[in-house]
């Protein structure tokens, strides 16, 4: 099964949006259609988060701001030994933590 992240796609003007918006930010319009945003994109940013909640079970939890193809931005792990800004990377949707017996998938991100 391909999993996907959806954006939102402004029905007036094509913008997408993610997350979800009431509003479009170019043309003001509020009315949109799901679409999937693609998994590649290029790093902006990242951190090392230390002593993450217990439910994530690893020590230090590495996160990145990824700039996708689309031009949209999206929060995820990295699974990245050294990461680099700027660095080409690619998305998977993997579960990203088990709380109480659920699980809850969210994008990792590889090298590319």
């Amino acid at each position: 099964m391909n999993k996907n992240i959806l954006g939102y796609k402004c029905l007036k003007c094509k913008t997408v949006h993610y997350p979800n918006r009431a509003i479009c930010k170019k043309c003001r319009n509020d009315e949109f259609e799901a679409v999937s945003l693609p998994k590649n994109g290029k790093l902006l940013t990242y951190t090392h988060l230390h002593n993450p909640a217990g439910d994530f079970e690893v020590p230090v939890l590495d996160l990145g701001i990824i700039e996708l193809d689309n031009g949209c931005r999206i929060t995820g792990q990295l699974n990245i030994a050294n990461p680099k800004i700027g660095m080409k990377v690619k998305g998977k949707i993997e579960i990203v933590r088990e709380l109480d017996y659920k699980t809850y998938e969210g994008m990792v991100f590889y090298k590319k």
